[in-house]
């Protein structure tokens, strides 16, 4: 597995860095050779994000974490990525390294819960603007706003991200 560390707002140590590549080494356990492991490293405040995506085959798992510090961040990120593995593991298996034993985890935690459907929700949709739109959803207080666009007539999603911004996601239809 090829590991890329990408950090902003902070001075990596020596010793984090080492750290980092044996505790995520030990996920080569399940991938091949040629997987890429991004791990992003964002100094936010007092905060400490640790974002880690990897990309196998085409196909991608990201887990992210907020701690004091970056080693706390990694303790609990290991355990969120290591969980998707174990719950996605028979759509990876043709991916997965064939010699990998799923029968442990290797950060511990609990076996990833399969989550249900438990309610479905209908409203109507009025064409509004994207600054309309902004509005509605501040004044809701949610994490995410979908909107049909009055330019577009097309359904949007206005999100809340992690550094406090809003995004905007347009659909492509083909």
């Amino acid at each position: 597995m090829r590991i890329e560390i990408v950090v902003k707002n902070y001075q990596m140590s020596e010793k984090l860095n080492e750290i980092i590549n044996k505790k995520v080494g030990k996920l080569d356990k399940y991938f091949e050779e040629e997987t890429r492991c991004k791990i992003y490293l964002k100094k936010e405040g007092k905060q400490s994000k640790m974002e880690i995506q990897l990309d196998y085959k085409g196909s991608f798992l990201r887990a992210q974490a907020y701690a004091e510090n970056f080693y706390d961040a990694l303790d609990v990120v290991l355990p969120k990525l290591e969980s998707q593995v174990f719950k996605h593991r028979t759509k990876l298996e043709k991916k997965l390294r064939q010699s990998a034993d799923m029968s442990a985890m290797i950060f511990g935690g609990a076996e990833p819960v399969n989550p249900k459907l438990v309610k479905t929700k209908r409203f109507d949709m009025v064409p509004m603007s994207v600054e309309e739109a902004i509005e509605e959803f501040e004044m809701l207080g949610h994490t995410f706003y979908v909107f049909m666009d009055s330019e577009s007539n097309k359904i949007k999603v206005l999100y809340l991200r992690d550094d406090g911004n809003l995004g905007l996601i347009e659909p492509e239809y083909k």
